[in-house]
């Protein structure tokens, strides 16, 4: 499972947000071979400005479909939620972390976030 068949199952029942935070490959820190080879390859964001540009890569390039915010330039969401440089959290009705997934991107796992989910949702339902 991808995240955007998380999305695509879920979006009716549940509000998705991804929050684009410091780049994790830039260029001119600790880039990757996949992103040369993407053609997606660009230094990190010095301004929120260059951020909203990576983010419009994410979606127009790579067609992705989740909501998405940006971090500001102050890191508060990232420093918040140890997100960096991926991960994936569901925040129950209440406001409280029901699941916090594992740092990615070895422990970034869509089909447990997934199951997750899906068991708090058919809860709230009863069923």
């Amino acid at each position: 499972m991808d995240l955007h068949a998380l999305y695509d199952a879920h979006k009716d029942r549940a509000n998705f947000l991804t929050v684009y935070i410091a780049e994790a490959h830039p260029e001119d820190e600790w880039q990757m071979d996949s992103n040369v080879e993407e053609k997606i390859v660009f230094k990190q964001p010095k301004l929120f400005a260059e951020r909203q540009e990576a983010v419009k890569i994410l979606v127009e390039r790579l067609k992705y479909r989740v909501p998405v915010a940006v971090d500001g330039m102050d890191n508060r969401a990232d420093a918040a939620f140890a997100a960096w440089p991926e991960r994936i959290y569901i925040v129950d009705p209440a406001g409280r972390v029901a699941y916090k997934g594992g740092m990615g991107p070895f422990e970034f796992d869509v089909k447990e976030a997934g199951e997750r989910l899906a068991r708090m949702l058919s809860a709230q339902t009863g069923g």
